[in-house]
């Protein structure tokens, strides 16, 4: 189990809205590992329709390609859990949506799946903008599959709200 509760996952989604309707702007999501929980957590915020645009959710590789444009050869190069494959599925759901911003999650929640290279509780993490800014973590979470799910969600939601708070964006992708 883990000691992040729904209701602070909720408080950031919050907060987050805050910050896109006060510009204007909206959110589109792109997740494996967490299973449309961000979508969730926004969702479950009362007017997040005007902030939120959509969210997708493509657990496998085929959905990535097909749902999100995630190129077959970049898979079977980086693997699903790898920081190319989050950045294509960010700029995918952008391309796919009438969003400014999008978060994308892959990654290996456990208790299997995990390899040497990418154990399990390896989250990879995009975050893009429509005008071309965005930034890539990799992030390597403790705990069972429900934890490490939920520190995902939190992180993803809280980093882009730092990026708002900050107003400091440039553009790391590789």
């Amino acid at each position: 189990m883990t000691d992040i509760d729904q209701k602070s996952l909720e408080t950031l989604a919050a907060e987050l809205g805050d910050y896109l309707l006060a510009t204007g702007e909206t959110l589109v999501t792109a997740e494996s590992c967490t299973g449309g929980w961000v979508a969730q957590c926004v969702t479950a915020i009362s007017g997040s329709s005007v902030w939120f645009d959509r969210g997708f959710v493509t657990y496998s590789n085929d959905a990535k390609t097909e749902m999100l444009g995630v190129p077959a050869d970049m898979l079977a190069e980086h693997g699903a859990v790898s920081e190319p494959v989050a950045v294509a599925m960010a700029q995918g759901a952008l391309i796919r949506s009438r969003a400014q911003w999008s978060l994308a999650i892959t990654g290996v929640a456990g208790p299997t799946g995990g390899t040497v290279a990418k154990p399990v509780g390896t989250v990879c993490f995009a975050w893009a903008a429509s005008d071309g800014g965005g930034m890539t973590e990799t992030c390597h979470f403790q705990g069972d599959r429900e934890s490490v799910r939920a520190q995902s969600v939190r992180h993803a939601l809280a980093v882009l709200l730092a990026r708002f708070r900050r107003e400091d964006w440039g553009s790391r992708f590789a």
